[in-house]
């Protein structure tokens, strides 16, 4: 196991992970960044991405199209508008791109003291356009407490066997 301390931005403790890979991972080889605080992805959606995003020129991420009305705020958080939903998809992890790359991207961005969100925002930086790979609502990333307590019951349920209707 190699342990690598993170840096101070997500896109530093990516690259640090990367680094870590420099004399294992080949330029063309694939390389997948997933979120430790995204603990219900499901092996389905991984297989997806694996497939989806391994036959696509730049790689690609899992997502998930919005559903919610968006609204656009003011500074004092009255609403300046509704933004139209439809071409908006919610980033997640895994997020799979070739890992030469991908550290050429975040290093230009780092460089420039840009630090993206995600990966795939440092690919969009040079031009790359990744595939969204549609994932399951349920791949929630835990930031509060309640996303904890949904995570455990996402985990608790998933592998339960739904019960038949009988006829």
């Amino acid at each position: 196991m190699t342990v690598v301390h993170g840096g101070g931005e997500r896109s530093e403790s990516v690259r640090r992970g990367l680094h870590a890979l420099n004399r294992k991972a080949g330029p063309e080889d694939w390389v997948l960044v997933h979120d430790a605080a995204r603990p219900c992805l499901t092996n389905a959606d991984r297989d997806r991405l694996l497939e989806q995003a391994g036959a696509h020129a730049v790689g690609g991420l899992l997502a998930v199209p919005a559903s919610d009305t968006l609204k656009r705020a003011q500074a004092d958080r009255c609403v300046e508008s509704t933004v139209d939903r439809a071409d908006l998809w919610r980033a997640g992890t895994p997020q799979m791109f070739r890992y030469g790359r991908l550290c050429e991207a975040l290093d230009r961005a780092i460089a420039a003291k840009r630090f993206p969100t995600d990966e795939a925002q440092a690919l969009e930086w040079l031009g790359d356009r990744p595939l969204l790979v549609e994932g399951l609502a349920g791949n929630i990333k835990i930031t509060t407490q309640d996303d904890l307590a949904l995570a455990e019951a996402l985990l608790t349920t998933r592998d339960k066997p739904v019960a038949k209707a009988s006829r």
